[in-house]
């Protein structure tokens, strides 16, 4: 029991979130959709981020594994990440008609450290292949992501990354993840010293104005003659906001 004369957090009754299963359903979006990791992905991606190039070498700077210049260890890995249950990949499915990408995977992502009891999980493993960056693909994998993540029952989602990746960092705060400082000397990453940068996004900002934002960003009203957004993401939330008198 707890003393009465100290300080309390507000009581969770009966804490309940899952897993996601073994073989999820996919997460259809407009332009991406994403599906468990196989295998079989690995002959669609290594065009896209593997090889000698330093465009793509520089793709896993940030990354725990890679670069891979050669097939055999990239389909390796894949594999393994495959199999994996924490973290547990997605693969991320181009649905752009008429290019030559479509309906092969274009980048992948993970769900990680989850911990249903705490109702706590993170999105990790974050890899956008050049045909993925800066589209609205890039946007809406992670939105289908996190609306999975509080479908599943978790009220915090986190998003950490080296403190020295400003794009992964500027990505977090363009989707609404808010700030929580850096973890200092927090890990070793190929031999090297990692700063961490936290973010999350909880349950009641999602709800609040945050997955609207997403939504309204993504939608036809936004998009001009030449099907890119017409505000960008942060301009959005910030109309949203004000609206709302917050």
């Amino acid at each position: 029991m707890f003393s009465e004369s100290q300080p309390l957090g507000e009581p969770v009754l009966a804490p309940q979130a899952q897993l996601p299963p073994a073989n999820p359903k996919p997460l259809v979006g407009r332009t991406v959709t994403l599906e468990k990791l196989l295998p079989t992905h690995a002959t669609d991606l290594f065009p896209l981020i593997g090889g000698l190039s330093k465009s793509a070498q520089s793709l896993w700077t940030y990354m725990s594994d890679g670069p891979y210049p050669t097939l055999a260890p990239f389909k390796t890995s894949i594999t393994s990440k495959s199999a994996s249950t924490d973290p547990f990949f997605f693969a991320i499915i181009d649905q752009r008609p008429d290019l030559p990408t479509t309906g092969k995977a274009i980048g992948y992502l993970s769900l990680m450290r989850m911990t249903p009891e705490h109702l706590c999980i993170e999105i990790g493993n974050v890899m956008f292949s050049p045909a993925l960056q800066r589209t609205t693909g890039a946007t809406e994998a992670v939105f289908l992501l996190l609306d999975y993540c509080f479908e599943l029952g978790y009220r915090r989602v986190e998003w950490k990354c080296d403190s020295l990746n400003e794009a992964s960092r500027n990505a977090a705060t363009r989707l609404g993840f808010g700030p929580e400082g850096i973890h200092k000397q927090h890990m070793v990453v190929k031999g090297r010293s990692r700063d961490t940068a936290w973010f999350s996004m909880l349950w009641e900002e999602w709800e609040e104005g945050r997955k609207l934002a997403i939504v309204e960003w993504m939608g036809v009203e936004n998009r001009g003659v030449d099907g890119k957004q017409l505000l960008g993401l942060r301009d959005v939330r910030n109309f949203i906001f004000i609206d709302k008198g917050w």
